[in-house]
């Protein structure tokens, strides 16, 4: 709880993955997948409820090994591929009876995310009193150097009206969704449907720290980058 206000997290995490099969819950580091996103969550001072939406039961097992909550099973149509991100937060929030001020989003695919990184996210969205808070990290490559490419492969440049900036400290400072932390007040998620609108604020996570996981690349070396950072504390 924070300023009197009840935070329930979830972490979304369905059993099919195309670019790494069983992702949620392959070994990284020693641990399941999973397992790095809920002990960070446990270790927050804010949030009251941590819950795992799945529809998996070796998913579920796992997670519960690890001390996540599980009520309820994912109804099977809302883990297929193309199923809005969304609908699952919205299916926990309707399926739990009790109510809760704020729901967050906690993705397993960000095993770097820490603890101070949930609850900064959390605090900055209730101490400014705005409806959504996502993190965002700077971005490693500028859309004023990025092209479409023609069919005659001549370049075209997103932002025509622009003049290319010739160096990159001449760039505007770009920031990128990193997937780590969504928190939004209940109701307003619940009409919008969306934790995006012109009201969301960011909150700025480092580079390493927001690694997020897609592909075997970036599984190889978040494994590294949790190796590292148990070496060193």
């Amino acid at each position: 709880m924070y300023k009197g206000k009840k935070i329930l997290a979830i972490i979304p995490a369905r059993g099919g993955s195309k670019g790494i099969p069983r992702k949620n819950i392959k070994p990284l580091a020693g641990k399941p997948l999973i397992a790095w996103t809920i002990e960070e969550a446990k270790k927050s001072k804010y949030i009251d409820r941590l819950i795992l939406s799945s529809e998996d039961e070796e998913i579920i097992h796992i997670a519960k090994e690890w001390g996540c909550e599980v009520p309820f099973v994912r109804p099977k149509e809302l883990a297929q591929d193309d199923t809005p991100g969304i609908e699952p937060i919205l299916h926990a929030i309707k399926a739990l009876p009790d109510k809760y001020d704020y729901v967050c989003m906690l993705q397993p695919t960000s095993p770097l995310r820490k603890v101070v990184d949930i609850d900064g996210c959390i605090k900055k969205c209730l101490n400014l009193e705005m409806p959504a808070c996502v993190t965002i990290v700077e971005s490693n490559e500028s859309p004023y150097w990025m092209f479409k490419c023609n069919a005659d492969f001549s370049l075209k440049s997103l932002f025509p009206e622009l003049k290319i900036a010739p160096r990159r400290q001449d760039l505007p400072t770009i920031y990128a969704l990193n997937g780590a932390g969504y928190i939004a007040k209940t109701e307003w998620l619940m009409a919008t449907r969306s934790f995006f609108s012109e009201q969301t604020i960011g909150y700025i996570m480092d580079k390493i720290s927001s690694h997020d996981i897609d592909d075997e690349s970036d599984f190889m070396i978040c494994d590294y980058l949790l190796k590292e950072r148990s070496k060193n504390g």
